[in-house]
């Protein structure tokens, strides 16, 4: 038997996969995941490597061939867990495994430790004094004063050392040599989660959170492990749940993994977490130096903490014995790598709770079709929180039809109702959310007098703005003259919808000139802490009115935000994306959850130019079901996800004809090998940006009911790819289920 190994990311370059001969007597012992120690290079030097596979054709002469020396004394289970998971992941996403075990393997930088120095004497007291007195008399002074401090204190610091005693490090060595003093060291962690002192807040749960965390912990204690879904509404206290639940596993002596989509979210949550854990709790996220993210990996490893919190990387957090999930917001398309392998957390964390057996625990007051079709076909358990925790109203939502507040004469982008209702909050000193959707914003056009949108007549989505002329469908092809003139009414205010944060802030500080005004968006927090500064701001109440995109919208709550204002709730419902209903939807859903979580009444306004869209209706409604219900026979309809599965072959070149020829071949062949007669190959087709930085760009999609006949169909295009050489000037990927559409 040969064994594909991958050295190990500490040692070495991941750049190749290399073949040993496994020795018989180590056969039985050895598994996809384990550690092992090889002869690498000229020198035959140990190192470590991971076995990535088994097989019994060598692809070398075996003459040549090394031989496996040992399994590592202390190879750790945990990374070989998440081998065996980067190996599924190639599998079910494609790519390389060296791309999947980058994504895996925690942050190995060790260049980036930090390390607490110190001298300890090792002489009697009586043995240092004479020490001391030869030093003094051989007018050795640096060491005298060395030796004498340490008389004084037993243990010194190194840096106290060398900076205030202005002691040199030969000095050191020389007295260690002479056996007076040893030189210690030892890592210390970055902790970034900074320790306040905070006062635990007492809870009364609800009975639907009582029946979630019973239901939670009864499946634990019984070693049941299991998916959940829990639907709340905004402000039903899902936080609160998790914690129950994470409490429930960390007394069973196991670990917590807490996703969330977004860094904005993080300290907020993170302030939760620590009432109830401490400094048990860790953080991940990307705006941590390479050093403090593996610090946090170590320490996770170490068992020094138990929860760890973070978006989609803290996934591969390497605890020991991981008891939990939990996604909160499981809706969002953050939790989808747009890197390959183009894996979906919620899936990975499936697998990996099945490799060790835990639970995963799914949180959304606007759950994704994916997760309520399967809750629905009875794969996960279903529990739902139907009202807000401290019993607070749901906000009363008003819908504004723009194209009558532009026969009105209003051209503003704030309708009249909202700003009407925006005076009367200034003037009670309450505070006000405007969120603009610039989510899934392609381009579409749109008619400012009806509402028309021009849509491709073979795949019911938007037709996409292009810059030259051009209105185009990003997943057929499908193209025709950008119009100038309203088909349906015959009006020329139609055109692409454009807004941004900037021009909102200035139209409210020109309107409200009292108004104290905070803007969140990409601009104002590039800067690392941005996010925390700017909502411990608008928390503190030093500001009226806070503007932005999708970032405010998600999980914060202001207890003073009594009205919330979506701006433009169109641009995402016509983005040229099967999704863009959905996403409408659970936007503006989550939007109007942010009015009214205090003591006082709260009020949203939605302003549209498709008042009637079912997205609209259900959002300002707060219907999840009806809009589930409507949104899911149109998936059934046209064949989306989840109802079929859809692969995208993105293909990338610098020669146009080159990849125009590819991107067909490919397609000859799907169609030659598909091994389901209800495979359908669409395209190729030009994506939204055709190209990019001199770098041609073009997509096929294949759609099928089974997901693991997508995954054979991929798999047998790696290999055609790799056996013709016509194909190595091109960048191939493959994306499952798609989160935006190329």
């Amino acid at each position: 038997m040969y064994a594909n190994i991958i050295v190990d990311i500490t040692h070495e370059k991941l750049d190749k996969i290399f073949q040993y001969h496994i020795p018989a007597s180590l056969e039985e012992q050895i598994e996809i995941g384990c550690e092992v120690v090889i002869p690498f290079g000229r020198g035959n030097r140990e190192t470590k490597g991971y076995l990535v596979g088994m097989t019994d054709k060598c692809d070398y002469d075996p003459s040549k061939v090394k031989e496996i020396l040992r399994i590592a004394d202390k190879s750790v289970a945990i990374e070989a867990k998440l081998v065996a998971l980067a190996a599924w992941m190639k599998e079910y996403y494609g790519g390389t495994m060296i791309q999947a075990l980058k994504t895996v393997l925690p942050i190995k930088r060790q260049e980036n430790a930090k390390v607490k120095r110190r001298l300890r004497l090792l002489l009697t007291e009586e043995a240092g004094k004479a020490k001391l007195d030869f030093y003094l008399e051989k007018n050795q002074r640096a060491r005298a004063r060395l030796l004498a401090a340490l008389l004084d204190d037993k243990v010194l610091d190194y840096e106290l050392v060398t900076k205030k005693l202005n002691i040199t490090l030969p000095v050191i060595r020389a007295l260690q040599e002479q056996g007076v003093l040893v030189l210690e060291s030892e890592q210390v962690y970055r902790n970034p989660v900074r320790s306040q002192k905070q006062e635990s807040v007492s809870f009364t749960y609800t009975e639907d959170q009582l029946h979630a965390i019973h239901t939670f912990e009864t499946d634990y204690q019984a070693a049941d492990y299991k998916t959940y879904l829990v639907h709340g509404v905004t402000g039903s206290g899902k936080t609160e749940v998790y914690i129950e639940m994470i409490d429930r596993v960390v007394r069973s002596g196991r670990q917590a993994i807490v996703l969330i989509p977004e860094i904005a979210l993080t300290y907020q949550t993170v302030m939760r977490f620590y009432r109830r854990f401490g400094d048990r709790v860790s953080i991940m996220n990307s705006r941590l130096s390479a050093g403090e993210r593996y610090d946090q990996m170590m320490r996770a490893r170490d068992g020094d903490i138990d929860v760890m919190i973070g978006p989609r990387s803290a996934l591969f957090t390497p605890f020991p014995s991981l008891g939990l999930i939990v996604i909160d917001e499981e809706h969002e398309n953050t939790y989808k790598s747009e890197q390959v392998p183009r894996y979906h957390a919620r899936e990975v964390a499936r697998q990996r709770a099945r490799m060790e057996r835990a639970s995963v625990v799914l949180g959304s007051a606007t759950p994704s079709l994916e997760a309520m079709y399967e809750a629905k076909k009875g794969r996960y358990q279903l529990l739902v929180l139907p009202d807000r925790a401290a019993s607070q109203q749901m906000a009363e939502v008003y819908t504004v039809d723009l194209r009558e507040e532009l026969k009105n004469g209003n051209r503003s982008i704030i309708s009249n109702q909202l700003h009407e209702l925006m005076q009367e909050r200034l003037e009670k000193k309450e505070q006000i959310m405007l969120f603009i959707n610039r989510r899934g914003y392609a381009g579409f056009i749109s008619c400012r007098a009806c509402g028309y949108v021009p849509k491709c007549p073979h795949c019911d989505v938007s037709l996409a703005s292009h810059r030259n002329g051009k209105m185009v469908c990003h997943y057929c092809g499908y193209e025709e003259p950008k119009v100038t003139q309203c088909p349906e009414c015959g009006s020329v205010h139609i055109g692409e919808f454009r807004a941004g944060t900037q021009q909102i802030e200035e139209l409210v500080q020109k309107e409200f000139p009292q108004a104290r005004v905070l803007r969140m968006d990409l601009d104002t927090t590039r800067a690392k802490g941005g996010h925390e500064k700017i909502l411990a701001a608008f928390a503190n109440e030093e500001a009226d009115v806070l503007i932005g995109t999708q970032m405010i919208v998600k999980g914060h709550d202001f207890p003073n935000v009594t009205l919330v204002g979506a701006l433009a709730a169109d641009m995402s419902l016509y983005a040229d994306d099967y999704r863009a209903g959905e996403r409408t939807f659970q936007l503006l859903t989550q939007a109007v959850g942010r009015a009214g979580r205090g003591s006082k009444k709260g009020e949203a306004v939605i302003q549209t130019y498709s008042p009637e869209h079912y997205s609209i209706v259900a959002a300002a409604n707060q219907d999840y079901h009806g809009f589930y219900e409507e949104e899911i026979a149109y998936r059934n309809l046209m064949g989306y996800p989840p109802v079929e599965n859809l692969l995208a072959i993105l293909l990338f070149c610098e020669d146009e004809k080159l990849l125009e020829m590819a991107a067909g071949y490919l397609k000859e062949y799907a169609l030659r090998v598909k091994c389901s007669e209800s495979l359908q190959v669409i395209g190729p087709a030009t994506p939204f940006v055709g190209k990019m930085n001199d770098v041609y760009r073009k997509v096929l999609y294949l759609k099928d009911a089974d997901y693991d006949t997508l995954v054979t169909i991929k798999n047998k295009l790696e290999q055609y790819i790799e056996i013709n050489s016509g194909f190595n000037k091109l960048r191939i990927q493959f994306d499952f289920n798609p989160m935006n559409i190329f």
